[in-house]
């Protein structure tokens, strides 16, 4: 099969404008999902997309839901006689945001995006510019160039877009169970919502960390006391609950819970080789944060920590008094709250127990414990040895004409083994946006050359599968 893909590309290059026209427009609604005095703009941005996906040939539209809807979408590809020539692919996104707050810290209205000039060409700056609505914009605007082209996609193709991704995703468990024997039948799924290496340089995210989140409270005595009349006589679940911190690494940066590091595995050889071709600069990395001395796990190289090594953070600890000036308390509880961050082939259950025996191992007599859980969530891995992994490496290295990193993900995408899990589909994560987009922040941007490549990559891509 011949596939027009010269002129798929070219049709890319000539509707540039259009694309970005587009994406403003979705931009403009305002779909927080997280706040329900914008539910009708949230409602409005699914009916956006819906529309704009059925121009394309695309059958289907939103599907209720407890919360916010979901957009289901089918197109059949190309007329094969019943015959399967190529997969069927499954396209996921978003198209809510986060809350723009605070204000005052965005150089314009959030809703009102921009194209600015920046050292790297135009920036496009809104919210929901690159999470995830430029980034669905990617995949959405390459299918628009092969229905201009080719009369609709060289595959059979699925759309799944969700309403809740930036409160936690509440119904697409639910959502997937139920329609599962629909939502199964494509053979992959492709998720933009992953950065590049560089403007220059693509890559296909492979690990993802899981994450085991809990919240721990010690209790001591029975309400605040004294501290001069109790001071050094009686527990204090502050300082007790500190000193246990305090246990959480050793000086080798090397995690204490029991059995944490058991089914760790390491990384290929070809896959760190992979990974120091890359260049990273630690000092950069360091210095944006304002910071110039490296911590974590000793032995180990940056991409190493923070892609393939598991983690226990402290993300919050509070207790006794902390309003202005003084009073003198020992209170009777302090809290913590503890993030694991796991990588692949590590048990979320045996790490949930091995925090819980942690902590009770070196909790003081009197002191009472309590758990609570968030989130226990395995890390995941994505085949690399796969047709559909090859035919992406393929269209990226088509279009930017270097070979692309293959990153792993500090952070989480539970969609993708929710997907893995209920549906049997593992996902391609093809993303499109840099480290220094301002995720979540004011002044969220998406590069326009990210936007620009992102369509030619996904149109390259498809072609690449279509192929076989």
């Amino acid at each position: 099969m011949t596939l027009p893909t010269a002129d798929v590309l070219a049709a890319v290059d000539a509707d540039i404008d259009g694309s970005l026209e587009r994406l403003f427009d979705w931009l403009r609604i305002p779909s927080i999902s997280t706040d329900p005095a914008y539910k009708a703009d949230v409602e409005r941005a699914a009916d956006w997309a819906v529309k704009e996906i059925s121009g394309l040939g695309f059958t289907g539209g939103k599907r209720q839901t407890p919360g916010h809807p979901m957009i289901v979408m089918h197109h059949p590809g190309p007329n094969t006689g019943g015959a399967k020539s190529a997969p069927h692919i499954l396209y996921y996104g978003h198209y809510d945001v986060q809350p723009p707050e605070p204000l005052e810290l965005w150089d314009a209205p959030p809703f009102e995006p921009q194209l600015i000039d920046a050292e790297r060409g135009k920036r496009i700056v809104a919210r929901g510019a690159v999470d995830d609505k430029g980034q669905v914009m990617t995949w959405l605007e390459s299918l628009r160039a092969w229905h201009k082209v080719n009369g609709g996609p060289p595959c059979e193709v699925t759309v799944l877009l969700e309403g809740e991704e930036e409160t936690g995703s509440p119904n697409l468990v639910p959502f997937l169970k139920a329609n599962a024997e629909e939502l199964s039948r494509p053979d992959v799924a492709i998720v933009c919502d992953t950065p590049m290496w560089s403007l220059e340089k693509p890559a296909i995210t492979w690990l993802l960390r899981g994450m085991c989140y809990v919240e721990v409270t010690l209790e001591g005595p029975s309400h605040d006391l004294h501290s001069g009349l109790y001071g050094g006589a009686v527990l204090n679940p502050i300082n007790a609950l500190t000193s246990i911190l305090g246990d959480l690494q050793d000086d080798q940066g090397r995690v204490q819970i029991p059995g944490f590091y058991d089914d760790v595995e390491e990384p290929p050889e070809a896959v760190k080789a992979n990974w120091a071709a890359l260049g990273f600069d630690e000092n950069a990395f360091l210095a944006g944060v304002g910071l110039t001395v490296p911590h974590g796990e000793a032995g180990r190289t940056p991409l190493e920590r923070l892609w393939s090594r598991p983690t226990a953070d402290v993300n919050g600890i509070w207790g006794g008094y902390t309003g202005e000036g003084s009073k003198t308390v020992i209170a009777s509880r302090a809290s913590c709250k503890l993030s694991c961050r796991l990588v692949p082939n590590q048990d979320p259950q045996k790490i949930k127990a091995g925090v819980e025996a942690f902590f009770r191992a070196r909790a003081p007599k009197d002191a009472k414990l309590t758990f609570r859980f968030f989130g226990v969530n395995p890390g995941l891995k994505v085949a690399t040895n796969t047709a559909y992994f090859r035919a992406a490496e393929q269209g990226l290295q088509d279009v930017f004409g270097v070979e692309p990193a293959l990153m792993g993900c500090g952070g989480s995408i539970p969609v993708v083994g929710s997907m893995q899990r209920i549906l049997g589909l593992d996902s391609l994560l093809v993303g499109f946006g840099l480290e220094d987009d301002r995720m979540h922040s004011p002044n969220e941007k998406f590069e326009r050359a990210c936007l620009h490549q992102g369509i030619r990559s996904n149109a390259a891509i498809l072609a690449r599968l279509a192929e076989g």
